[in-house]
């Protein structure tokens, strides 16, 4: 059990929620072809929910219109809020065909990274977000990894300077007095 999850900490995961099959294919064909990510598809935000919280998915690619094969499935806006409820970390990709601005607005508001409408372009267009994200992840990782050094050094120094007062003021324990 204690590799799997060391396992499930190595992998990063993309999440792909579009209920039309043809097109969550074709999402999925090229994401794989060009990235590392370990990609999961769902037809509604419904069934992705469980998977989002156990696994936090670095990247959601979202559709607006999720009732196609439900209608009383919740649409694109209500899933991004309740993915940024689990995990606020978590960066949403909206992908619709809605070209209308008050649905891109509205997902912006309620924390969607970018707003894609599909068409001509649009995988194009994917393919520059996520290796922007890819440089914000690598950025974060080198930021941690600096702060992580910077608090082990303080530390050092720290524990340097405590040894300086504790000589100045008590002298080496093992010199003799007078001599």
């Amino acid at each position: 059990m204690a590799d799997e999850n060391y396992m499930l900490e190595d992998k990063r995961f993309m999440f792909v929620i579009d209920d039309d099959p043809v097109q969550v294919e074709m999402i999925k064909d090229y994401l794989k072809d060009r990235y590392i990510f370990d990609i999961r598809v769902f037809d509604s935000g419904e069934a992705a929910m469980e998977q989002i919280q156990q696994l936090k998915p670095e990247i959601v690619v979202l559709d607006y219109h999720l009732n196609a094969n439900n209608p009383g499935a919740k649409n694109g806006i209500e899933v991004l809020k309740q993915i940024k409820q689990i995990n606020s970390q978590t960066k949403v990709i909206m992908f619709s065909a809605q070209d209308n601005i008050n649905i891109a607005l509205e997902s912006m508001r309620n924390g969607a990274y970018d707003y894609i409408i599909k068409g001509e372009t649009a995988f194009n267009k994917m393919e520059t977000t996520v290796n922007r994200l890819g440089e914000m992840h690598k950025l974060e990782a080198v930021n941690t990894a600096q702060k992580r050094t910077i608090t082990f050094l303080a530390v050092i120094i720290g524990l340097i300077v405590l040894m300086g007062v504790l000589y100045f003021y008590f002298g080496a324990p093992f010199m003799k007095k007078g001599i």
